[in-house]
This record gives C-alpha cells, sequence and structure tokens, in this order.
C-alpha cells in the first residue's frame, strides 16, 4: 500500500524516529510485538462491508473471496435492504457510528449527501487513486478528497446502431443531430426501420432526453449550479429545450407498435438488421450478448450528437463505488483492500463474474476477452479524448420523479417541446424543495 511521495517522506521520518525510541527502550523488533501478543504479517485480519441487496453482487462476492487469500483480509459481507431504505438505514449508522468498515454506495450527488469528508477516508495521498478514470474520479471527489473506487464498469446514454445496416446503406457515425436524422430518413428510403421505441417498458422512453447531458452542458458548464437553485431551468436555454425536441424528432421514425414494445423485444430488433437505431443505456449490451451472442458484435455505440462536429461527447452512468469508513479502527486493513479492489487480477476476478456494460474506470486494465467492441472501441474511444459527462443524477440531487410521464406526454402529443421543458423543470423543482436545495 503505497502513498504518494511526499506522504512517503513524512512516515519515513516518522518511522525512524519510532524506530530509535524501541531500540533504546528494548530489544529487537520481534520481541516487542511478540510481547505485545501482535500476529505475524500471514494472521487473517477482517473487516465489514455493507452493500445493498439491489445491487449486482456474484463480482463483489468473488473478489471479496480471493482478497482472503491473496492480501489476507477476511471480508465480512453484510447484505441490507434496497432503495430509499438503504439510504435511511446508512445514515442512521453514520449517525451512530454503526457503520461497516467498506460501504457500497452511489457516486455523484447522492454520496455528497453523506458529507464524505465527515465520514470516509480521503484516499488521495495513496497512489494506486492515480490509476481512477478522471470522471469517475471526480464523482467520488470533493474539495477536500477522493473517497471511492468503483465496483464493475460504467454505461452510458447513448445511440446503439446496427453496424451491418450501415455499412449495406453507405452510412456513416453522425457528428451532429442533423447528420443523425439524415441517416434516419436514408434507412426509412430502404424500406427498415430507422428508430426502436420500447414504450411498453416505460424507462426506456427517457434515455434520449437523459444521455443528451452532455450536449446540454458543453456550452453551459455552470447549468447545474444554477439549475439547482432554481435560477435557471432546461426551458430557459436552447440547449435544454433541444433535448426535448431531439425526442419529439424522433417520433415519426418510430417502428408500428412502438406502444407495446418491451425492452427484450428492442435487443431482437436491433439484432435483426432491419432496424437501425436504439437510443438505449448501454447495458442492453448485456441482454443482447446473452441472447445473441453471435450478432453482438453487429451493435455499435455512438454518442447522441449536438450541434458541433468538433464536441461529439457521451452521457455517462457511473457504477457504485466502495468508500472506506473513517471512524474505523481497522483503517490500513481497509485501505490495503480497496487497492486490492482495483488492482488486475481483482478486477479481471469481478469482471469475469459480471457484465461488463461499458469503459472501464480503472485505467491500464485489459478488457475480457468477449467484451462486445461497442465497448472497447466505440465507447472507449470518448474516454480516451476526455468527451465524457456525468449524467444529471450524478450531479444533482435535483431529479424528478416523473420523467418518465413528462417523455410519454411529448411522445404522445398531450405537451409541445416547450411544455415538456417546462413539466421537467417543474417536477425537478419540486423534489428540490422536498430536499431543501432550492
Amino acid at each position: 500500500m503505497r502513498k504518494k511521495m511526499g506522504a512517503k517522506i513524512v512516515a519515513f521520518g516518522l518511522s525512524a524516529v519510532m524506530l530509535l525510541g524501541l531500540t533504546a527502550c528494548s530489544g529487537s523488533a520481534d520481541s516487542s510485538n511478540a510481547d505485545n501478543g501482535e500476529g505475524s504479517e500471514n494472521e487473517l485480519h477482517e473487516i465489514t462491508l455493507q452493500v445493498g441487496s439491489d445491487s449486482a453482487l456474484a463480482g463483489l462476492e468473488e473478489v471479496c473471496k480471493l482478497a482472503e487469500s491473496e492480501i489476507g483480509i477476511k471480508v465480512d459481507i453484510e447484505y441490507t435492504v434496497a432503495g430509499t431504505d438503504t439510504d435511511n438505514l446508512i445514515k442512521t449508522r453514520l449517525s451512530t457510528g454503526d457503520l461497516a468498515d467498506v460501504l457500497v454506495y452511489s457516486p455523484g450527488a447522492l454520496l455528497m449527501t453523506l458529507n464524505p469528508s465527515e465520514h470516509f477516508i480521503d484516499l488521495s495521498e495513496y497512489d494506486f487513486v492515480d490509476k481512477l478514470d478522471e470522471t469517475y474520479k471526480s464523482a467520488v471527489s470533493d474539495d477536500n478528497g477522493v473517497y471511492g473506487v468503483p465496483m464493475g464498469t460504467t454505461r452510458a446514454g447513448a445511440v446503439m446502431y446496427n453496424k451491418n445496416l450501415y455499412d449495406e446503406l453507405g452510412l456513416e457515425v453522425p457528428k451532429t443531430w442533423d447528420e443523425f436524422l439524415s441517416n434516419c430518413d436514408k434507412i426509412e428510403a430502404a424500406g427498415k426501420n430507422a428508430i426502436i421505441c420500447t414504450m411498453g417498458t416505460s424507462y426506456t422512453i427517457q434515455v434520449p432526453v437523459l444521455g443528451d447531458m452532455y450536449n446540454v452542458l458543453a456550452d453551459n458548464p455552470d447549468f447545474i449550479s444554477e439549475f439547482e437553485k432554481g435560477e435557471v431551468g432546461f426551458a430557459d436555454i436552447p440547449e435544454g429545450v433541444t433535448s426535448f425536441q431531439k425526442l419529439a424528432d424522433t417520433v415519426p421514425y418510430y417502428q408500428d407498435g412502438y406502444t407495446a414494445a418491451t425492452y427484450d423485444d428492442g435487443c431482437e430488433m436491433l439484432v435483426s438488421g432491419d432496424y437501425g437505431h436504439w437510443i438505449m443505456l448501454t447495458s442492453a449490451l448485456t441482454n443482447i450478448s446473452s441472447l445473441y451472442s453471435d450478432n453482438i458484435n453487429d451493435i455499435g455505440v455512438f454518442a447522441i450528437p449536438g450541434d458541433d462536429p468538433e464536441n461529439v461527447g457521451i452521457t455517462a452512468w457511473m457504477p457504485n463505488g466502495l468508500y472506506g469508513n473513517k471512524d474505523s479502527d481497522k483503517q490500513e486493513d481497509i485501505v490495503k483492500f480497496l487497492e486490492f479492489f482495483v488492482s488486475e487480477k481483482a478486477i479481471e476476478t469481478y469482471l469475469a463474474n459480471d457484465a461488463v456494460t461499458g469503459p472501464l474506470c480503472v485505467k491500464g486494465v485489459e478488457y475480457p476477452e468477449n467484451t462486445p467492441e461497442a465497448v472497447t472501441n466505440d465507447m472507449q474511444s470518448y474516454y480516451d479524448s476526455g468527451k465524457v459527462s456525468l449524467a444529471q443524477e450524478f450531479l444533482t440531487q435535483v431529479k424528478g420523479s416523473a420523467t418518465t410521464e413528462v417523455c410519454s406526454s411529448l411522445i404522445t402529443g398531450q405537451y409541445n417541446v416547450e411544455q415538456a421543458a417546462e413539466a421537467y423543470d417543474d417536477d425537478c423543482w419540486k423534489q428540490a424543495e422536498q430536499l431543501g436545495i432550492k
């Protein structure tokens, strides 16, 4: 477990002073350890880990087993209730000092509600933090430190497309929204369906709006802080309205029966070669790989484009993080475990037992051989070029509960674009008032 150089120099100086004191006061260091009852370096240490039962657990469990044999740390996993009950339990345990040694929890805005600098170990002085992807690091950091390491891979809200159909029609990946609509027209002209909509699985219709956050922030970097205060909304800036306009633009291209089509239907349609695009969370790659493994590399991914062909970026959803309890008396073991968790061997073990839905959050680690090219080639390119934004829910707690209903009303014509943007703002600000933010 290595700290950065400044910390190492201080530690070396302190160690030298302590060693001189021990030499003067007693015999050998070994006999001192024995007299104090300390175990050998091979002694098994134990820590506790708390995780919500709604998390993907197979990869975590296997890494915890591996930690016992590799670094001599036994991890006692506690599975807690899921959803908002998890949040309440965590806050109660933080207030009473009963939190586990390691907590698995969301990064971003939800993490910030826990006041991480007060409750979690600052990892910024350790070398292994330099391995973390910068976008992920921003989601587990505040002005006082870095607190978490990632559990799993990212996802994106993006356009999944059939590469065979693109090749057949001589289409190129679009760099602007107008180019995207032009591709849709060409697909329709060829007798195919341009855009899949799976309204039968209602949450999926939000993705074209929520996945456009990169473009909203591209020319409005202060938008989120102003949005939280109620000073400006999506309806007040062109880029915000455009997110809803894009959703409206897709409607004429939907397939027949889209109101009843489900998520599984969307996966089947995309691989068939008769449908061009599906604007969806890239976690769908997992389902496609499971059901249609021979076709997984027929599917590509590109970011929801904006208006600037020189600034095309993707909107990402971050995986949960592992955070060390600052009040635990096992901090050295905790940090050792967190460092191990982002080692190549641990990540390899984790990914052998969990799905790869997007780029890794740890640099310099190879993907499993069966990772879809949509991840290793398409999505990774945005990370390599730094063209990534966090999704709204990681930037702010202010995200309303009626997004699906707003998007549905726009698709079915009950709202026009401006009304949808205003309804979305109103819904979010109700949430802000309930949280005491606005």
